[in-house]
């Protein structure tokens, strides 16, 4: 799986081709993000975990996406001038892409198979909560939300996927990126 993750094409956010190869060695954590969400604020938490551990090998990946709600109506230009005005973002941002659904990129169609469910009770706490609305979902193992991220180990090999609402402080990701960076 590893290699297939690191070598399924992607683009950054200014158009320039890429691949989760080109941060080998790195530990990864790859958030499906949106400009127009109830979690739009957690971009402050990621910035700033970051900075705090970029120098140890961890990269934030951000990956735009409109599968919910339509909470990411911008075009690339517009999210790049909203992450690095509003929240000083500078982790690596890349073009929009589908990250549920029948359209879903291929980088989230490996990592969902790496990892088919997050880790502990806010998955399913926010998933009922969505419902309780009536807040159109995708069937599991499918992304459920904005902000659901995947941590990637040194090896390229998914060491662990997050709720949505797991915010970037939570003790648990927290541990599983050390555990990570330490490997």
């Amino acid at each position: 799986m590893a290699t297939e993750l690191q070598t399924v094409p992607v683009r950054t956010i200014d158009g320039r081709d890429a691949s989760l190869g080109d941060y080998a060695g790195k530990v990864l954590l790859v958030v499906n993000v949106a400009s127009k969400c109830g979690l739009t604020p957690q971009y402050e938490g990621l910035e700033a975990l970051y900075r705090s551990k970029k120098d140890a090998g961890l990269v934030v990946l951000g990956f735009p996406a409109n599968n919910f709600l339509a909470q990411e109506p911008g075009t690339e230009e517009e999210i790049a001038t909203f992450c690095s005005t509003e929240y000083d973002v500078t982790f690596p941002m890349f073009s929009k892409i589908s990250v549920a659904g029948e359209d879903r990129h291929a980088l989230y169609s490996a990592l969902v198979a790496a990892e088919p469910e997050a880790q502990g009770p806010n998955g399913e706490a926010m998933r009922e909560r969505l419902s309780s609305k009536n807040i159109p979902i995708h069937p599991k193992p499918e992304v459920l939300w904005n902000f659901e991220k995947f941590v990637i180990g040194r090896d390229g090999e998914v060491a662990a996927r997050f709720a949505p609402d797991t915010p970037p402080s939570d003790p648990e990701l927290l541990a599983a990126i050390d555990k990570a960076l330490a490997a």
